[in-house]
């Protein structure tokens, strides 16, 4: 007869050893778990590449599938009543869409993420980022003046949590995959890792810490690596060769930074004051406006439609007149201004790179008919608007000087691009 086993012995046969994933989450509690958190990073920031790519071809698809364009950037070659009807139609789909969930999940964007960090530690609700995607894809596919960084920060960071929460990691652990997905988002999105790397250091983690920076630039450098298996490895513009700025040119470089900084602040109190004077009306009928308004500027300015980086790339060519950056510049901040202000769920930096180079190099072609000596083209004011307008807007300076670091690919962009970005956060 067999003899019965003790308590002890019935114990240990279920409890048995640890499992990995607990011994990955006690390791995880301590600050020293570089590591373990590093290839925690690199995998999120593979997840973080492929639903960025998923974003991508949707949005810059959809139209070409449909038959619309031949290219994702060329809403200037539609018809003027396709302008004025796709953003109205677009307006009304996200805002019955949203109108349809409950307020909760209505909650988008960076500014989602940013208190999902402050309040709960990171922890992203899946609900939250799939109306993003959805949103998000519809505004952009439909010509709102918004960019696709905004929900790829959103989906880059809740995919990184949502990994993190189903690995049941600690909280520490888990903010540090946040930034991971916003790094990758980023990267990924740009083809700039060093910049997502900044930015999620300077705007998510707050601080900048070697425990934070190894997962963060993993994911960074996994991201942009499955990105640029399927786009290449091009930045987002093809930069030509730029005149440098002169020692002359410091004084009028200062001026674009105050004149964007300007710009920037009138964005983000045009959208604070008519987010809070709209938000009696219904929302679907509050995105609809945003809709309307924005085909009424593309009816004079088919520019101000979708990313706008083709603008961009010919804006750094210099094959766009004064005029027509001026127009374009004003027309791109007012329909920001409604997209945002109204609820649109898309970026903020994409329109600030159109804004912030239209108006960089009107300043640079008045700067040099008011002073031929001035030696920097139009393009690196371009550039240097770029960065004025992202670094103020965001509050993220070094993240902009990174930016256009990366894609200038020139150091000598810096020492201008510092003159031109405090002066705009100052205003």
């Amino acid at each position: 007869m067999r003899a019965p086993r003790s308590a002890a012995s019935r114990a240990g046969r279920h409890a048995g050893p640890r499992p990995a994933l607990d011994r990955l989450r006690h390791d995880l509690a301590h600050a020293d778990a570089m590591v373990a958190l590093s290839a925690l990073g690199a995998v999120a920031g593979l997840v973080v590449g492929v639903l960025i790519v998923a974003f991508r071809l949707v949005t810059e698809k959809t139209l070409v599938v449909a038959g619309l364009m031949d290219d994702a950037e060329r809403f200037e070659a539609l018809p003027w009543p396709w302008r004025l009807a796709l953003p109205i139609a677009g307006g009304l789909a996200v805002g019955l869409i949203f109108q349809r969930a409950s307020v909760g999940a209505r909650q988008v964007g960076p500014a989602h993420v940013m208190a999902q960090l402050a309040s709960q530690a990171g922890r992203m609700p899946w609900r939250n980022a799939v109306m993003q995607f959805v949103g998000g894809a519809i505004s952009i596919v439909c010509g709102h003046s918004v960019g696709r960084e905004g929900p790829v920060i959103h989906v880059g960071a809740a995919s990184a949590s949502l990994f993190g929460q189903w690995l049941r990691l600690p909280n520490n652990s888990l903010r540090t995959l946040v930034a991971c997905g916003v790094a990758g988002a980023i990267a990924a999105s740009f083809n700039t890792p060093i910049a997502g790397v900044v930015f999620a250091m300077e705007v998510v983690l707050l601080e900048y810490t070697l425990v934070g920076f190894a997962p963060v630039i993993l994911a960074a450098v996994s991201a942009t690596s499955l990105s640029r298996l399927v786009y290449g490895a091009d930045p987002a513009f093809a930069v030509p060769e730029l005149q440098r700025a002169s020692l002359i040119d410091l004084p009028w470089i200062v001026v674009l930074g105050v004149v964007v900084g300007c710009l920037a602040a009138a964005y983000v109190a045009g959208t604070r004051r008519l987010d809070q004077r709209s938000r009696h009306l219904p929302l679907w009928l509050r995105t609809t406006a945003a809709g309307a308004f924005t085909g009424l500027c593309a009816l004079a300015a088919p520019e101000v439609m979708g990313l706008g980086y083709d603008t961009v790339q010919l804006t750094l060519l210099g094959e766009i007149g004064l005029a027509a950056l001026v127009v374009i510049a004003l027309l791109k901040l007012a329909a920001t201004v409604a997209c945002g202000g109204l609820g649109l769920p898309g970026g903020l930096i994409g329109p600030m790179v159109v804004m912030g180079a239209t108006a960089g190099a009107a300043l640079g072609i008045v700067g040099q008919s008011l002073a031929p000596g001035l030696g920097a083209s139009p393009g690196l004011y371009a550039m240097l608007g770029v960065a004025a307008m992202m670094g103020a807007s965001l509050q993220a300076p070094l993240a902009a000087l990174m930016a256009i670091l990366e894609l200038t690919g020139h150091a000598d962009v810096l020492l201008p691009g510092m003159a031109a970005v405090i002066p705009a956060l100052l205003v």
